[in-house]
């Protein structure tokens, strides 16, 4: 199975042009981050989890050939605002792209996407097909995918397994039943937004402290809010089996 990582970024602190802060104005490319979202191909699928505002440039950048299926992980437009530009993968693969989403995600979906389930199909449309979960196994042709329920503040989320990689992200508590469901993960990517507290999303220490829970042989922090600091001295600080994402970064499972 092979992992790209699309967007490490939040809406959070995004940078703006007349921002001087350190991470703003790094030339590092590693602190130039996108919305977060993750590319994963089985062999099976391709797959991608959340289409973010930055979806199309996203898609573009990591010159993908090829879409399956969007597994959602909740309905914040940082996560479901760029569901439209999957125009291009139906014009060109001629197919339809299947969805993933609970029914409160779904409903949210046809609220801001009404044009997309409307009766009367203007051509040209994005073209979906879409599936309903719940917190049960499914499946993406031959891809088991289990879903891991997380609580963002008080909002149910879902975070993902395939294999033994695990996907989260915007959690701020997690279940112990969710916890049964994370072991043996070998590869880990969670959410660490900043140092200092927040209300719905993990901070650094308790990203490290939720990684160090799941025993993951190498964890990768995404959501990254640019108060948490500029990459290679926020690196320096972890230990060695805990990286900081990038944009772009590549990982490769058996």
């Amino acid at each position: 199975m092979r992992i790209t990582i699309l967007g490490t970024g939040t809406s959070q602190g995004i940078p703006v042009i007349t921002c001087n802060c350190a991470v703003c104005q790094s030339d590092d490319p590693r602190n130039k981050r996108l919305r977060v979202s993750v590319l994963i191909e089985t062999g099976d699928k391709t797959i991608v989890i959340d289409s973010g505002p930055d979806f199309r440039y996203q898609m573009l950048r990591a010159e993908v050939k090829d879409l399956d299926a969007i597994l959602y992980t909740h309905e914040h437009k940082d996560h479901v605002a760029g569901l439209d530009d999957i125009r291009p993968f139906n014009y060109l693969l001629k197919k339809n792209i299947d969805i993933y989403a609970t029914e409160r995600v779904q409903q949210a979906l046809k609220k801001e996407f009404s044009y997309i389930f409307a009766e009367a199909h203007y051509p040209g449309l994005p073209q979906i097909d879409l599936h309903t979960i719940t917190d049960e196994i499914f499946e993406v042709g031959k891809t088991k995918i289990i879903p891991i329920d997380i609580m963002h503040y008080k909002l149910p989320i879902l975070g993902y397994r395939i294999g033994d990689f695990t996907y989260i992200t915007d959690a701020k508590t997690v279940s112990e039943s969710s916890m049964e469901k994370l072991k043996g993960t070998k590869v880990l990517i969670v959410n660490a937004l900043q140092r200092e507290q927040h209300i719905s999303h993990f901070t650094l220490d308790e990203a490290i402290a939720f990684a160090e829970r799941v025993g993951a042989e190498t964890t990768y922090l995404t959501h990254i809010s640019h108060n948490l600091g500029l990459h290679a001295e926020v690196e320096k600080e972890l230990p060695n089996h805990i990286k900081l994402a990038y944009d772009g970064l590549i990982i490769s499972t058996e």
